[in-house]
């Protein structure tokens, strides 16, 4: 329609189209009675009745949601809001993803005006700040997480698509047997609470939040247990201890109190907090993992005195980079060594806290040596098919063809009457 002309008269209860002082088209029409005004962003009047008739069987279907001038921050709110309500212990995490990198990009903007283009630009921007995949992969799904909860709530009409990245960065180490040696021994040298520590975790994979908050009155010697009161699920679990497991965790309740802390430093039994820096000690003295140089991330040899020339300089260990196995691998060696021991899967989640079959079997590292055994497996299952096959070739003619066989010193063709027996 030219701008100069005007819009035929509409049918009662079919709505209206009209300029509101501009060349671009608005919409109007009725939802339970309260009127409803729509810009239709386009000078082109087939626009505007595209939308208007869209609108109206939004209203007749009972499908229509009002626009809202919701803010993103908003959203967030409600997120927070239910995090807490449901009592999840990731809402320090929620909360500091969306103070330090979302709410710069998304805090004042309308809900509504969210494109695929906006959040594919705060990927970038964060991809070349250095952040891995799986970080914002996180902090998107906070985001898509508000969009769901103002849908269900009726707040937006539909939430936008935000797209995810492919994690490349997910972690696969794991110990094999002489690693785990050389890493008990070095953990015996610093404390029996590292040594019962790496022990716990390693056999029945249990989250170090899970260890760090263990008291003396949740293991139960009697009946060889393990209580587990709190979990990242919220899921309470008992599960039974392995004979080396009982007994270092028997000389560490041995004279605590019911409320002390299992695994502590001292014997009275306080909270262990963050022990990283003697963890990497252990870890580069096990060889199982390294110190690199903070500037060419060259990969430098143990030190007696704690100091590493390189690059032009003398590095302290407490500057240098560590690389190698960390403490969350070792649940991932417990899925392993429970599968390798024939445990049947839904067992070995109950005894890790694993809810989900997804989750679990990105915990199922298979190893080299594990794709070695699997063949060793194959060839001794088609050797012993092709015995079989040798033996079932190798029949006896009398009973394959109907003849019986000759006696010692007996002459007579196979197959004929005189042959047969009387």
């Amino acid at each position: 329609m030219d701008a100069t002309e005007k819009p035929k008269r509409r049918i009662r209860g079919s709505g209206s189209i009209y300029r509101n002082g501009s060349s671009v088209w608005w919409v109007k029409f009725y939802d339970r009675g309260i009127p409803r005004r729509e810009s239709s962003h386009s000078t082109d009047y087939a626009v505007a009745e595209k939308l208007l008739k869209r609108r109206l069987a939004e209203v007749l279907t009972d499908t229509f949601t009002p626009r809202q001038n919701i803010r993103i921050d908003e959203l967030i709110q409600d997120v927070l809001d239910d995090y807490r309500t449901n009592g999840r212990k990731s809402t320090e995490q929620a909360e500091r993803r969306w103070r330090v990198h979302l709410a710069k990009h998304f805090s004042r903007m309308k809900a509504c005006d969210l494109e695929t283009s906006r959040v594919q630009r705060y990927i970038q921007s964060r991809l070349d700040e250095g952040a891995e995949r799986a970080t914002i992969n996180r902090e998107l799904a906070l985001l898509k997480r508000g969009f769901r909860l103002a849908f269900k709530a009726r707040k937006l009409k539909s939430p936008p698509f935000i797209p995810m990245l492919k994690e490349a960065n997910a972690r696969r180490g794991f110990l094999e047997l002489d690693g785990y040696a050389r890493l008990a021994h070095e953990c015996a040298k610093v404390g029996l609470w590292l040594r019962a520590l790496l022990e716990t975790a390693y056999s029945l994979g249990f989250r170090l939040g899970e260890l760090r908050s263990m008291r003396s009155r949740q293991v139960n010697m009697l009946t060889g247990t393990i209580s587990l009161e709190t979990s990242k699920n919220g899921e309470s679990r008992e599960v039974p201890m392995t004979g080396a497991v009982r007994e270092l965790l028997t000389a560490l309740v041995v004279g605590k109190k019911p409320d002390a802390f299992v695994f502590s430093r001292d014997c009275k039994g306080s909270q262990i907090g963050d022990f990283r820096k003697t963890w990497a000690n252990v870890c580069v003295a096990a060889g199982v993992g390294a110190f690199h140089c903070p500037t060419c991330d060259e990969v430098l040899t143990v030190s007696e005195d704690d100091d590493y020339a390189h690059c032009g300089r003398k590095w302290r260990r407490s500057e240098l980079t560590y690389a190698g196995l960390i403490f969350h691998d070792l649940r991932r060696c417990a899925v392993r060594g429970l599968i390798r021991a024939g445990v049947a899967q839904k067992t070995a989640m109950t005894i890790t806290g694993h809810k989900t079959i997804a989750v679990f079997q990105r915990y199922q590292i298979v190893a080299p040596a594990d794709k070695q055994e699997a063949v060793r497996k194959l060839e001794l299952s088609q050797e012993q098919e092709r015995e079989f096959l040798k033996k079932s070739q190798a029949l006896d003619f009398g009973q394959s063809s109907g003849m019986v066989a000759q006696k010692a010193g007996q002459t007579g063709n196979f197959g004929s009457s005189a042959a047969l027996p009387n």
